[in-house]
């Protein structure tokens, strides 16, 4: 049990296991179990509704039913509970393989090769570049920044990577090495100068889609993101 004293009055405090803040639901261990659970039951509710009303589905009309039916619960607020198990990745990716089964013409074909003709990248990489997004705000002063977690700058100039280049904490629980301002490091530093020092956000996404738009990940999301050459961004 818990308590808070105020005014010479102790008062106790209610455990809760759980806690839903602006759509997002946090545990005491901050796993997001519960909030991933909620998110995939909701959008193979989603799924059960598109299916349910058409029986024929071109890719077009898949797509635009996709991303603003099921994708978007999926994407809401992801860089706070973006997950770093693998159990949870799967989990959340299978929403996608399933749904793009529902398209006849591509329902036989490899999840990436499904993922292909519909243009749509796996939820994996669309979390990392979601993170870089976000970096880039807060670097750049979009946020407030009294509201934006603390990130920890390289000014030397002698040091490999762009002006941006961002220092990494030593963490020794998983908790706090794939926290925000730890995990999108290895990436972040990988960008060059023309990407990082863009003058807008539109420009920022346009010029990080050029210069990822070889990486594997895209359409497979068990491959590891990788730099302009083979080296690992995320398990250094």
């Amino acid at each position: 049990m818990y308590h808070i004293k105020e005014n010479n009055q102790i008062t106790p405090l209610d455990h809760e296991e759980s806690y839903k803040d602006l759509g997002v639901t946090f545990d005491e261990k901050l796993s997001f179990r519960d909030h991933i659970h909620d998110k995939v039951h909701k959008a193979y509710a989603m799924l059960g509704i598109i299916k349910r009303n058409f029986n024929y589905i071109s890719i077009n009309s898949f797509i635009l039913l996709y991303k603003s039916m099921v994708r978007s619960l999926l994407d809401y607020c992801v860089s706070v509970w973006v997950p770093y198990r693998k159990g949870d990745i799967e989990v959340l990716e299978k929403v996608q393989k399933k749904a793009t089964k529902i398209i006849p013409e591509i329902r036989h074909l490899p999840y990436t090769e499904r993922l292909k003709a519909c243009k749509l990248p796996t939820l994996r990489f669309r979390q990392v570049r979601g993170d870089m997004i976000e970096m880039y705000k807060i670097l750049t002063g979009k946020y407030d920044a009294d509201v934006t977690p603390k990130v920890l700058r390289v000014y030397d100039s002698t040091t490999r990577g762009n002006m941006f280049k961002l220092n990494k904490d030593r963490a020794k629980y998983d908790l706090r090495k794939f926290y925000f301002t730890n995990r999108v490091v290895n990436a972040w530093n990988s960008l060059p100068d023309h990407v990082v020092l863009s003058e807008t956000i539109n420009t920022f996404k346009s010029r990080l889609d050029k210069f990822w738009q070889h990486q594997d990940m895209i359409y497979d999301f068990q491959a590891e993101l990788h730099g302009t050459g083979s080296r690992s961004l995320h398990h250094n």
